[in-house]
């Protein structure tokens, strides 16, 4: 018996040990011994009442939620974030001018309504009246003007600023009316408005560790890496809106502690489900399974700006040594599409069929790293469990570089620090996209010139003015063939390769409600979880 087996665990204790990979036994310990368990179970940490199951939602309630990616550089700033945890908290605690519907269409949020008076050029948002923020504050029209410009300055280090640089200015308008001038026309602006980095801030922020916003839940605690505690939000402005009272929010990296977790009745929630994982999650009698495949992908990265990335003929090469058949149902047992290194889903109403899909082809990929010189080349690929299912490619990439005449080494990265450290710095890295949800904010984001999260260093200016000439055009014939000729463009010569479109799975607890809501946007309900569940227990 060790001092574990006898002494209480703490919070840090508990995080650490979750995250450094444990068997279901060292799990349900730590989770023991740190009180998980010490009421009796999931229905004591929610309350000693008894509730008969319903579809009716219910009041009251705590419940723990575990994701996969959680670091010390978490944050309650919404222009910064960058994870899925980041964006659940984003949601808990702020709202949006827009929000989307279940079918990605922006509806009135914040603001009861919007228009365009010229097609595009010019957005005017009539704010509600009687929204006031966590600290008070009403909402007023300063607050969104503030919130909008400040993704315009570098010094903000907003993740959307190429999204915010087609704005012009923004102005109050009115008394609870503001308008949005936009360089060029935009016919798709509301649906930008409604992304988690746009979300709305008291006017001056400058400390957001305290989560200050409008959204369904105040911020208690928050210690990035370890913890959140989000508490209900008696003013929000959605009448009878949230259901819970708490939520505890962690980062398990941990794929098999994540599901010990949920199955041991732990956490209620978690995102990011092992698929092999995924019969087990759905036959047990205490938890769930959400599936949805809205566009999420790992890529294969290869920095165009570094050897050898920067000979394309070895870019191309790599794309062909992407076995996707088997890596859909070896590394994902089936729940994922085939993609084919464009990042546009088939359910995108801009996807691109007419693309001849790229297959395993190690004998092509042969001639090809030839014409580029790097023929027995030793090479590094850097994984990690950070980014969904990108140890196992490498790993079947290993096998098919050896084929094709590459010796290949893989770096298996720790998921702490990943994205910081790792992510598209080294010459050949694995990533990992959440859906976006529209084509342009996607190509805006993460394959224009200027976008901070373009992860191969690709550069096209006919690509860029693409982008810019789609916002504005309202002949929906013309912008499917601008579409379609981005999809090429990525396919033909961006340095990253797409095997596959993840389907997203969610585990829950059988006692949630809720869960059915759509928002295809990825798992957790496009990260919206947070103001739709509810505790039957």
């Amino acid at each position: 018996m060790n001092d574990d087996d006898q002494n209480p665990v703490s919070e840090q204790q508990l995080y650490d040990r979750l995250t450094r990979g444990t068997s279901r036994r060292e799990a349900l310990k730590t989770l023991a011994a740190a009180g998980f368990f010490a009421a009796g179970g999931a229905s004591l940490v929610l309350g000693p009442k008894a509730r008969a199951a319903s579809n009716q939602p219910k009041y009251g309630g705590h419940i723990r939620v575990a994701l996969s990616s959680s670091s010390t550089k978490d944050t309650l700033d919404p222009a910064k974030g960058a994870t899925a945890i980041d964006y659940c908290r984003d949601f808990m605690f702020y709202s949006g001018l827009t929000e989307y519907d279940s079918h990605l269409q922006p509806q009135p949020a914040l603001a009861e309504s919007f228009q365009t008076p010229d097609r595009g050029k010019t957005w005017v948002f009539k704010l509600q009246r009687g929204v006031t923020f966590h600290n008070g504050k009403a909402l007023a029209p300063d607050d969104v003007v503030f919130s909008i410009m400040r993704h315009k300055d570098p010094a903000t280090g907003s993740k959307i600023k190429p999204l915010a640089d087609q704005i012009d200015k923004v102005t109050a308008s009115g008394d609870h009316e503001v308008t949005v001038t936009l360089t060029t026309p935009n016919v798709d602006f509301p649906a930008i408005t409604a992304i988690s980095h746009m979300l709305i801030v008291p006017h001056g922020t400058t400390d957001f560790s305290q989560g200050i916003g409008t959204g369904p839940f105040t911020c208690a605690e928050f210690k990035p890496g370890v913890r959140s505690v989000a508490h209900r939000y008696a003013g929000y402005w959605k009448p009878g809106k949230p259901y819970l009272d708490t939520i505890e929010t962690v980062g398990i990296g941990d794929k098999s502690s994540r599901i010990n977790a949920l199955m041991s009745n732990g956490v209620q929630m978690i995102n990011d489900v092992d698929p092999h994982a995924a019969e087990r999650i759905k036959n047990a009698s205490n938890t769930r399974l959400s599936a949805v495949n809205s566009g999420n992908y790992s890529d294969l990265i290869m920095r165009l700006d570094m050897e050898p990335g920067k000979r394309p003929a070895f870019v191309e090469g790599m794309k062909y040594l992407l076995d996707r058949d088997r890596m859909k149902q070896i590394i994902y047992s089936g729940y994922a599409d085939i993609a084919n290194d464009q990042p546009l889903p088939p359910t995108n109403p801009y996807y691109f069929d007419g693309l001849p899909q790229r297959t395993y082809d190690p004998d092509r990929a042969r001639s090809l790293f030839k014409k580029a010189g790097v023929t027995g080349a030793k090479l590094q690929v850097v994984a990690s469990q950070a980014a969904n299912g990108s140890v196992e490619m490498a790993t079947f990439l290993q096998q098919a570089a050896d084929r094709a005449g590459l010796k290949m080494q893989i770096k298996r990265a720790p998921a702490e620090g990943y994205w910081s450290n790792y992510w598209a710095k080294q010459p050949i890295t694995f990533g990992n996209i959440n859906p976006r949800p529209t084509a342009n904010i996607l190509f805006s984001q993460f394959f224009t010139s200027s976008a901070p999260w373009n992860e191969s260093h690709w550069h096209d200016p006919k690509f860029d003015q693409l982008v810019t000439a789609a916002r504005q055009e309202t002949d929906k014939t013309k912008r499917q063939q601008m579409y379609a000729d981005m999809q090429r463009m990525i396919h033909q010569s961006s340095g990253i390769g797409i095997p596959l479109f993840i389907t997203d799975l969610t585990g829950y607890s059988s006692q949630l409600g809720g869960m059915d809501h759509k928002i295809p946007l990825g798992a957790m309900l496009g990260h919206r979880f947070a103001e739709y569940v509810w505790w039957k227990g």
